[in-house]
């Protein structure tokens, strides 16, 4: 089962008794195996106060928390039974995982250049381009460049091999 980026609605200002409290659970619940990285996202907010600079944390997603995850029964269980949990985001009953883009930028933004965690490609692995000026090519994986965040795909194009590099986002894996 694949684990996935999950967003769930919170009271608002009760985002980190909510990352706490769920922390705990998975704890004593024994949920380390499904539930894996809870985050409250956070940016660096500048505020110049009498004449000086001051930086504060500032929650980029008020009323939201992130929770990495694998979408079982249980583990479902477990988060929307956390106090201070309203629900799950996504279509009716159906929670919606983020896409890898969605939280690449996210970490990203936060400074946690975490993208080892999302990266599920392999070089000479076959992928289809989904967005972009390359969008419905299909190529192979070459080069994964993780610190950027990006693939290097060789694409064929008017009847010849061409590298591109695309960002994962911008590609799937074809089965």
């Amino acid at each position: 089962m694949a684990k996935d980026w999950f967003v769930i609605h919170t009271y608002s200002g009760y985002e980190n008794k909510v990352k706490m409290n769920l922390e705990k659970r998975v704890e004593s619940m024994n949920m380390e195996e499904k539930i894996f990285r809870v985050l409250v996202p956070m940016e660096d907010e500048v505020e110049f106060k009498n004449g000086k600079e001051k930086v504060t944390k500032r929650k980029v997603y008020p009323g939201y928390v992130l929770v990495e995850m694998e979408m079982t029964d249980d583990s479902w269980y477990v988060v929307r039974n956390t106090p201070g949990v309203t629900g799950f985001v996504g279509t009716g009953t159906k929670p919606i995982p983020l896409l890898d883009q969605e939280v690449i930028q996210i970490l990203q933004q936060m400074g946690m250049d975490d993208l080892r965690a999302k990266i599920d490609f392999e070089v000479n692995q076959t992928v289809q381009v989904i967005a972009g000026p390359f969008k419905d090519f299909v190529g192979v994986v070459r080069e994964i460049l993780p610190d950027k965040g990006k693939l290097r795909v060789e694409v064929s194009m008017f009847g010849r091999e061409t590298p591109v590099e695309l960002d994962f986002g911008q590609v799937q894996k074809l089965d």
